[in-house]
C-alpha cells in the first residue's frame, strides 16, 4: 500500500493559542507549567486531527515553542557560552527564551530567514569550543505523548548537514564543518533513544541540499550519512526531506546514500521526478510532495493523481504521498473562514483540506481511481470556475502594463545631483535619526480598530481616535529628538494586509495565521487577481502628521516584491506580471503623496532577498525583474524627493549591486544582532548611496545602553563614510511598548549627537589646525 505523511504542521493552533500563551508566560501572567500543558494540548489536537485525516505517518518533533533550529540547539546542548549554560541539566525554558530573546546582559541569538519563506529561524551559534550532548528531554516527551493517544509517531528532526550549514561561526580560524564528527555521535545517539522508544521512521529534514553546495559540504552529507549508518545497528529508519527546491543535481549521490527512503519536493521542482524514477533503489521508499505546503490553491487532483500513478507504475507500495514541504507556512483551516466570499473560498485549500487532498490520492491509489472520482470532479469543477471567473482579469491593468517603458523605471537624474538637492531642502544634520516606520500597537489603538472593522465604532470616532494616536507619535518624536518623524502607522494591522484591503484583486481571512517567529503571527492576504488601486491609502494620515511638525515626516509604504512575498500569490501567472502590477498601484500612491508635499517616501522591502531563487544559477532573472519593480514604483517623482527603502533579516553581501540599482537614496537595515557584521559588504562594495545601519535589536525586550549604541554606531564609521550614514533601529517597533520605545529611541538619538559632536569637533580642529601642522 502506498502510504500517506504529513511533513509538519502549523504549530501555532487554529486561533494562536499558542501565540497568546507565549506571551502570557513572558508577561508573566503564567507559569511555565501552564505553558506546557497549552503546547501538549495543541500538540494532541493536531496529532488526532492528522490521523482523522487519514494520514498513515503523523509527524512528532515538528512542534516548537519557538523555533524549530531553536529545539536542536536545545537538544544538542549547543547553547551559546555566552548564556552561561549550566555544565549539567536539561536545557530550561529560561535559557531557550534567552537564546531567542535575549537578556538583560546578553543579546539574542541571530534570526534570519529560513531560506526563501517568511519564517524565520534562530541562527546556531559556532566556534572551536562548541561541544554537543543531548541536553533537552522535551522530544522524547512529545514522543511518548504521541504513543499514549495510540500514535506511531514519525520523528521529524533537522539534519546535522542542515543544522551546522544554517549556523555561523562567531570566532575566526575554524570552519563549522570541522564540528561535524563531533555532532554525529550525538545524533546516533538521539537516533538509538528513539529506537528503544519504538520508534520506525524518522524524517531528517536537509533543505539545504537545495542550495548550491560545494564539494567540501557534499562530501560532509556523504560522512554524515555512513556514520549514522551502521549494519545491525538498531535504529530507526531514515527518510531523508529535500523541500523548496529541485535536488536532482544530486540524484545519484541521493540514492546511494544508506538511508531508507529520499522525500522530493514536485511542487516546486516537478520536472526532477523522472531523474529519481530512473534506476530508483528497490530498497528504499521514494516520498513525493505533491500537495503544494507554501501556498493556498486546491491542488489540481486530477493532474496530481496522474503524476503518482506514473510514480506508482514503477514504485509501487515504495510510494508515499505528502506535501511539498511541512504545512507550517499554511493557515490551520478554511472551515473558520465565516466571511469570505464563497466563490472564492472554493478555490482554497488550508492545512487541514490538504490533508484531505493527500488523503485522497492516497486512497486512488491504493483503492484505484473510481474510489475517489467525486473528489477529482471537483477539484476540475473548481479549477475551470476559477479559470472563467471575471474577477481574474482586470483589462485596464493589463493594457497600462503594456504601456511601461525603460523610462518609468528611471528617476530624472542621479544620485549625486538627486543628493544635493535633497540636502538642500531638508537641511538635515550629520547623522541623522529616525524608525523604521511603526509605532507600539497598544490594546487600546487594536480595540478601536477591531471595534471599527465590526462596525461598532463609527468612523468619526475611529478618524480621532487614530488622529489621536498620530499626534501622540509625533509628539513624544519631537520629545525624543529624532530628526526625520513617522507617523507610527496606527491605523494599520499588517504592513501588507493593509494596503491589500484596499487593493482589487486582493482577498482576506479572519483566522488565515501563519507564523513569522515566535509568537509572531501574520495573516498573508491571498492575491487572486488583477491588481488595481482604486484611490489613495495613505495621504491622509501621513498629511495629517506633516500637519502636526516642522519636522520632515515620511510617507510609510510596502514594496511590490514584500507585497508579492508576503501575500499568497495566483498561481495562473507568471510572477515578474504580478510584481509589476502591485509596482504601478504603488506608484500610484508615491504619486499622490508627493502631490500632497510629503518630501520623505519610504517604500520598504525587507522581502527582496527572501524572493531570491535559491539556486545562483535563477538569481539574474529574479533580480532583474525584481529591481525594475521596485524602480517603477519608486522613479516618478523629482529629484529633491527623497525615496527610502529597508530591509531586515537577510544577507545582502552577494546582491549587492542589485540593490544599488534598486537606486534608493538611503536604505536602512538590520545590522545590530550581527554586531554591524553585514555592514561590511556595503563598504567594501563602496555603496554609493546612503544608508541606516539598525543599531538596535526591536524583536528582543531588550534595551541596549547608548554607550553600546554608541560602539556600534563607530563601527558603522569605520566602513562606512559618515555623511552617508542615517541613524535608525533594526526594523519598525509596533510590538515594543512605549516605556521601552522611548527609553530605546532616547539613547539611539543620544549616541548620535555624541558621536556627531565629536566628529563636528574633529572637523573644527582640523580646519583650525596651522598648515604646517596639517602638512
Amino acid at each position: 500500500m502506498a502510504l500517506t505523511h504529513n511533513l509538519g504542521f502549523p504549530r501555532i493552533g487554529a486561533r494562536r493559542e499558542l501565540k497568546h500563551a507565549l506571551e502570557a508566560y513572558w508577561r508573566g501572567d503564567i507559569d511555565d507549567e501552564w505553558l506546557r500543558a497549552t503546547a501538549a494540548e495543541i500538540r494532541k489536537r493536531h496529532w488526532i486531527l492528522q490521523r482523522e485525516a487519514g494520514i498513515d505517518l503523523i509527524p512528532v518533533g515538528d512542534f516548537a515553542l519557538y523555533d524549530q533550529m531553536l529545539n536542536m540547539t536545545a537538544l544538542l546542548g549547543a547553547a551559546p557560552a555566552r548564556f552561561n549554560a549550566p555544565e549539567h541539566g536539561e536545557t530550561g525554558l529560561d535559557l531557550y527564551f534567552a537564546m531567542a530573546r535575549g537578556t538583560a546582559t546578553q543579546p539574542a541569538m541571530e534570526m534570519t530567514k529560513w531560506f526563501d519563506t517568511n519564517y524565520h529561524y534562530i541562527v546556531p551559534e559556532f566556534d572551536a569550543d562548541t561541544t554537543f550532548r543531548i541536553d533537552s528531554l522535551q522530544l522524547f516527551r512529545e514522543v511518548a505523548e504521541a504513543q499514549a493517544l495510540g500514535i506511531s509517531p514519525k520523528v521529524v528532526l533537522i539534519g546535522p548537514l542542515t543544522y551546522l550549514y544554517l549556523g555561523k561561526e562567531t570566532k575566526a580560524g575554524f570552519s563549522r564543518l570541522d564540528l561535524l564528527p563531533h555532532l554525529l555521535p550525538v545524533y546516533r545517539d538521539i537516533l538509538a533513544q528513539l529506537a528503544f522508544r519504538g520508534v520506525v521512521w524518522v524524517q531528517i529534514d536537509e533543505p539545504v541540499l537545495a542550495l548550491d553546495l560545494n564539494d567540501e559540504w557534499l562530501h560532509g552529507l556523504d560522512q554524515a550519512y555512513s556514520a549514522l549508518h551502521e549494519a545491525g545497528a538498531k535504529l530507526p529508519k531514515l527518510l531523508l526531506t529535500t523541500y523548496f527546491e529541485a535536488v536532482d543535481n544530486h540524484a545519484e549521490r541521493l540514492k546511494a546514500l544508506p538511508v531508507s527512503g529520499l522525500h522530493i519536493d514536485l511542487c516546486r521542482a516537478p520536472d526532477q521526478l523522472d531523474t529519481f524514477l530512473d534506476g530508483y533503489p528497490e530498497d528504499k521508499v521514494l516520498s513525493l510532495g505533491i500537495i503544494d505546503g507554501r501556498n493556498v490553491w486546491r491542488a489540481d487532483l486530477v493532474q496530481a493523481f496522474s503524476t503518482l500513478n506514473r510514480a506508482y507504475s514503477t514504485l509501487g507500495q515504495r510510494l508515499w504521498v505528502a506535501p511539498s514541504c511541512s504545512l507550517l507556512h499554511c493557515p490551520v483551516d478554511l472551515a473558520l473562514e465565516t466571511r469570505l466570499e464563497e466563490e472564492i473560498k472554493s478555490w482554497l485549500a488550508f492545512s487541514v483540506q490538504k490533508l484531505s487532498e493527500i488523503s485522497t490520492l492516497g486512497r486512488g491509489l491504493n483503492h484505484g481511481k473510481d474510489a475517489i472520482q467525486e473528489q477529482l470532479n471537483a477539484s476540475t469543477r473548481a479549477r475551470q470556475a476559477r479559470q472563467q471567473s471575471p474577477r481574474i482579469h482586470n483589462p485596464v491593468v493589463q493594457d497600462r502594463l503594456q504601456r511601461l517603458t525603460r523610462s518609468d523605471s528611471e528617476r530624472a537624474n542621479p544620485f549625486p545631483v538627486r543628493r544635493l538637492l535633497q540636502h538642500k531642502r531638508f537641511q538635515l544634520p550629520l547623522l541623522p535619526t529616525t524608525t523604521i516606520g511603526s509605532f507600539p500597537q497598544t490594546p487600546e489603538i487594536r480595540k478601536v480598530r477591531a471595534a471599527f472593522k465590526k462596525g461598532e465604532a463609527s468612523n468619526l470616532l475611529y478618524l480621532e481616535s487614530m488622529r489621536d494616536e498620530i499626534r501622540l507619535a509625533v509628539k513624544k518624536q519631537e520629545e525624543i529628538g529624532l530628526d526625520v518623524f513617522v507617523h507610527g502607522e496606527p491605523e494599520r494591522n499588517d504592513m501588507v494586509e493593509y494596503f491589500g484591503e484596499q487593493l482589487w484583486g486582493y482577498a482576506f481571512t479572519e483566522n488565515g495565521w501563519v507564523q513569522s517567529y515566535g509568537s509572531r503571527c501574520v495573516k498573508p492576504p491571498i492575491l487572486y487577481g488583477d491588481i488595481y488601486r482604486p484611490e489613495p491609502m495613505t495621504v491622509d494620515w501621513i498629511e495629517y502628521a506633516q500637519s502636526q511638525t516642522t519636522k520632515p515626516v515620511k510617507g510609510m509604504l510596502t514594496g511590490p516584491i514584500t507585497m508579492l512575498m508576503w501575500s499568497f500569490v495566483r498561481d495562473d501567472q507568471p510572477r515578474p506580471i504580478t510584481t509589476l502590477q502591485l509596482a504601478l498601484a504603488i506608484r500610484d500612491e508615491v504619486a499622490d503623496l508627493e502631490k500632497a508635499g510629503i518630501g520623505m517616501i519610504q517604500i520598504d522591502e525587507p522581502a527582496f532577498r527572501e524572493g531570491l531563487p535559491l539556486k545562483k544559477a535563477d538569481w539574474n532573472v529574479y533580480l532583474k525583474w525584481a529591481v525594475e519593480a521596485f524602480r517603477v514604483s519608486s522613479s516618478g517623482v523629482k529629484d529633491d524627493t527623497q525615496i527610502h527603502t529597508h530591509m531586515c533579516y537577510s544577507e545582502f553581501n552577494d546582491i549587492l549591486p542589485s540593490i544599488a540599482d534598486m537606486d534608493a537614496d538611503v536604505i536602512t537595515i538590520e545590522t545590530s544582532r550581527s554586531r554591524m557584521e553585514l555592514l561590511n559588504g556595503f563598504g567594501q562594495f563602496k555603496y554609493p548611496n546612503e544608508i541606516g545601519p539598525g543599531v538596535y535589536d526591536i524583536h528582543s525586550p531588550r534595551i541596549p545602553q547608548t554607550e553600546e549604541m554608541l560602539e556600534l554606531l563607530e563601527k558603522a564609521c569605520s566602513v562606512i563614510d559618515p555623511k552617508q550614514l542615517w541613524v535608525n533601529p533594526d526594523c519598525g517597533l509596533k510590538t515594543r511598548t512605549w516605556p521601552e520605545v522611548v527609553t530605546a529611541l532616547k539613547r539611539m538619538v543620544a549616541a548620535a549627537r555624541l558621536l556627531r559632536n565629536r566628529m563636528e569637533v574633529s572637523e573644527t580642529e582640523s580646519v583650525d589646525a596651522p598648515a604646517d601642522a596639517i602638512a
